[in-house]
């Protein structure tokens, strides 16, 4: 993923990007480009939650701009996120119920690594690695990581099949 010059987190709050970008210690981050398996997954994942976790309370976010760290700033923006009701803010700096990280080809493996340590720090209960070729992945939680090999995720008493 390719950075730019030191930016101010104000410039970049009030900044779009397309794709969006995230925001490290001043750098401009630019995420992955999206590719058709990953953004298949993205609105099954959408859909689905949606359909599970909308009638307990909670709503189910698309990349959503998310202060994961306050100091030094990070901003990052998970593929897909679910909240207990809607926050009263534009950029979230609330921890969400969980965080989705779709994989796609060209993700480092310590950036997705970097993300779910701040997402756990966060205190984001659980955070899902899903890879959308294989159905597979892993879901983090504080006490650690699950293996998903059945394509079944799970986040409490959230569950999504995924399939072919």
């Amino acid at each position: 993923m390719a950075t730019t010059h030191l930016v101010n987190v104000e410039e970049y709050l009030h900044s779009s990007f397309e794709p969006d970008a995230e925001y490290v210690e001043g750098r401009i981050v630019r995420r992955s480009l999206p590719q058709k398996p990953r953004s298949k997954m993205q609105v099954y994942l959408v859909r689905t939650l949606y359909e599970i976790a909308h009638p307990a309370g909670f709503e189910v976010w698309v990349e959503q701009r998310l202060r994961t760290k306050l100091n030094p700033p990070h901003y990052r923006i998970p593929d897909g996120c679910i909240t207990l009701g809607e926050p009263d803010e534009d950029v979230f700096t609330g921890r969400p119920f969980f965080c989705v990280e779709i994989l796609s080809p060209d993700d480092p493996a310590i950036e997705i690594r970097t993300k779910v340590d701040e997402y756990l720090a966060l205190g984001v209960p659980y955070v899902w690695i899903v890879d959308p070729i294989s159905f597979t992945g892993e879901i983090h939680t504080a006490s650690g990581i699950e293996r998903v090999r059945d394509g079944c995720f799970r986040a409490g008493d959230i569950a999504a099949g995924l399939r072919a």
